[in-house]
């Protein structure tokens, strides 16, 4: 029998069974198609290059980016977190998150306690409004017990609307109340949650007006933190969801705290109090520059004290940020939408604004005055994820509803998918609005990462490619993502909310209690002081199956709230760069394969005998010498049975890629050897080794019919 090709349709299909989707792939991780056939995907690093083994990082879990270009050509990144909000510059991380109204409060007499040997620290401070996961800034305050707390601390936990507890730097020497009598705190805006929980007590109530909390008797659900961000002109204007408007002005010498825009209105001699004080999401209408706020509470000329309704549409006037108070003489104005219950997402598409409701799309399109904007109802009966669910790719609009993919061409369609089922039926929906979209478009990609069934966090990735039409998806923690023609390449997040320990643990302990686990993987690396602990399981902010001392290091007991931070640091990362993890000082691979659905010789009427693979693949882009993958062929007897013993061939490239750009002949093994027998096969190709890219092209295997049975 003639050698066979293995040709596969382009693209992933998991709609139907293994066997059902013969003639096509079914698995794959960290591969793309490019002009329909599959190659390993690119590389990515941190964004802040790592000195003397470590890189400027931030802090929480990050959600949102936005990136722009001032008058002065700073290239500026804004990085929304779970607790702060970062402007980027060159790698470094500038602090500009909001601070509270009231700050700085002066404390009482003497407002800290310690307990002997403990580096946890109650601090006494009345009717403080703060919740765990916000930072405080204490000045003032003198040493007692061998401590000393003066700088920025995170607040660990709070007991009661009236304490709250920080981590000193080292332990107490003795238990008692000291500090003096001129402390003042100085707090961030309170700190939103990483992911999506329902708690009970203090700040388990409605997030109200600058981020304060309320008591809660009962469960209640708790969104977590999602930043909207948008330029105006070269000042960022911003807003938590369900929050305040911020604003920062540009400022590179000293990164001023953003502040909140209501009180640079009243600065400025405008209403002040007519701002809305509450929106769901806000963003600048870039031709008309109308600040627009999704979600927010009414105009009403007798009072500010109106009540938020999360389906207005408010604008300030054109060219002004500053006048909320329509006139004639102005445009500023509102409009409440008509279908659904709450707008989840706006977005800017070609000339108008995108406008989701839980239910419902709307087009807002500028009219000019005296109706100022138009909104027109595109469809209803629809869903979307997240407030992120959505890109825009070749002049269209794709988002992730709760059940299928959508695209907006003008219309809205549904977006057929090969791997509808493979996502929607393994999917988090508690923590649905993790869910983040973005672009590639040097590979006209849309991605969306998403929490599967049993992750707390992003853990995956699906892919459409509107060039090819295709779908292929893999494994990935992301965060926040953003391909901004300002920027080389597309950005994508990695964080967590890093933790302490719960309580002492010895050097065997295979179980470890954290203060706060629930933004950490289901399984990974975490590292407390010199020892490095890896774990499989992550349930009720315990990592359990936990390997002790792992990558060389040395078990050790650690001592009560010591630090437990994730091995890999918050951070910005460059996607598309190299052919590796570049998320840690040293190098890692990235594991990548591609496996087909089974496939045999005449409906499987006979066996099949394999005894040779001629390889098609090119390893350009590779730095290493020698570059190879693995091709396994995998037999099995039925649709049902199990895989029989695969037979795993590598396949070395004879040339040398370090330094090298161009090749006139591509040399590699030019046949392997197998021994496999069955009634049907897949065929699978794996790289997992450092410096390695491949791309691959049509295979051929020496088959022929064995035998019936």
């Amino acid at each position: 029998m003639p050698l066979q090709k293995l040709v596969f349709k382009p693209g992933v299909n998991r709609e139907n069974t293994n066997y059902g989707g013969e003639g096509g792939w079914f698995e794959s991780d960290k591969v793309r198609f490019r002009s329909g056939w599959p190659e390993k995907i690119g590389g990515w690093s941190n964004l802040a290059a790592f000195v003397n083994g470590t890189a400027n990082s931030f802090k929480g879990v990050a959600r949102s980016m936005w990136n722009w270009i001032t008058l002065t050509y700073d290239n500026l990144n804004a990085v929304g977190t779970s607790c702060k909000v970062y402007v980027e510059n060159g790698g470094a991380y500038n602090d500009i998150t909001p601070r509270t109204a009231a700050s700085p409060v002066s404390l009482a007499n003497n407002p800290f306690a310690t307990t002997s040997g403990s580096t946890l620290v109650t601090v006494t401070a009345s009717a403080h409004g703060t919740t765990a996961g916000t930072y405080v800034t204490f000045a003032g305050a003198s040493t007692f017990n061998g401590v000393t707390i003066s700088g920025e601390y995170e607040i660990i936990t709070v007991p009661d609307g009236n304490s709250y507890t920080i981590i000193s730097a080292t332990s107490a020497s003795g238990t008692g109340s000291g500090g003096g009598a001129s402390v003042t705190a100085t707090y961030d805006l309170a700190a939103g949650l990483a992911v999506y929980t329902v708690g009970n007590g203090w700040g388990a109530g409605a997030w109200s007006r600058g981020g304060w909390g309320s008591a809660a008797t009962v469960g209640v659900g708790q969104q977590l933190r999602l930043w909207t961000m948008d330029n105006y002109g070269q000042d960022l204007i911003l807003a938590p969801r369900g929050g305040d408007i911020y604003y920062w002005v540009k400022d590179v010498s000293t990164y001023a705290r953003c502040v909140t825009l209501e009180s640079l209105a009243t600065a400025a001699g405008y209403d002040g109090t007519r701002v809305p004080n509450q929106t769901l999401q806000v963003f600048v209408s870039d031709t008309q520059r109308f600040v627009i706020c999704l979600g927010a509470n009414p105009y009403d000329p007798t009072t500010a004290a109106t009540t938020f309704d999360p389906m207005l549409v408010r604008w300030a006037d054109q060219d002004n940020a500053y006048e909320w108070v329509p006139a004639i003489t102005n445009q500023a104005g509102e409009f409440k939408l008509s279908n659904g219950s709450t707008i989840v997402a706006g977005f800017h598409a070609r000339q108008e604004n995108l406008i989701y409701t839980d239910s419902a799309l709307f087009v807002m399109q500028y009219l000019g005055p005296p109706y100022v904007w138009g909104f027109n109802l595109i469809a209803d009966n629809i869903s979307i994820m997240s407030p992120q669910a959505l890109a825009a790719g070749n002049n269209l609009v794709f988002w992730m509803g709760v059940d299928k993919f959508y695209v907006y061409n003008g219309r809205v369609d549904t977006l057929p998918s090969t791997l509808r089922q493979y996502v929607f039926g393994d999917f988090n929906y508690e923590q649905a609005y993790q869910v983040v979209a973005g672009s590639n478009e040097g590979y006209s990609e849309v991605w969306w990462m998403y929490p599967s069934a049993n992750s707390p966090v992003n853990d995956r990735y699906v892919i459409y490619n509107y060039l090819d039409q295709v779908w292929y998806y893999g494994t990935i923690n992301r965060t926040a993502w953003l391909d901004s023609p300002l920027r080389q390449e597309p950005m994508g997040a990695f964080s967590v909310k890093n933790s302490y320990l719960n309580a002492a643990i010895t050097s065997s302990q295979a179980s470890i209690s954290l203060v706060d686990s629930t933004s950490y993987p289901s399984s990974g690396t975490i590292q407390i002081g010199s020892e490095i602990i890896t774990y499989t399981g992550n349930q009720g902010n315990t990592l359990t199956g936990c390997t002790r001392g792992a990558s060389g290091t040395t078990a050790a007991s650690h001592s009560a709230y010591a630090a437990a931070p994730y091995y890999v640091p918050n951070q910005v990362m460059y996607h598309e760069v190299g052919v590796d993890d570049g998320s840690l000082p040293v190098a890692l691979p990235i594991e990548a394969y591609i496996g087909s659905s089974d496939f045999d010789i005449g409906d499987g009427y006979n066996f099949g005998f394999v005894w040779r693979i001629i390889p098609d693949l090119t390893f350009d882009g590779s730095t290493v010498n020698q570059p190879q993958v693995t091709m396994t062929v995998r037999p099995r007897q039925f649709s049902g049975s199990d895989y029989g013993s695969p037979d795993p061939n590598e396949v070395v490239s004879t040339q040398n890629y370090v330094n090298q750009r161009n090749y006139l002949v591509q040399k590699y093994t030019g046949q392997v050897y197998t021994r496999l027998r069955g009634r049907q096969m897949s065929f699978k190709v794996a790289s997992n080794t450092l410096g390695v890219t491949w791309q691959l092209g049509a295979p051929r295997i020496d088959i022929r019919p064995d035998g019936r049975r």
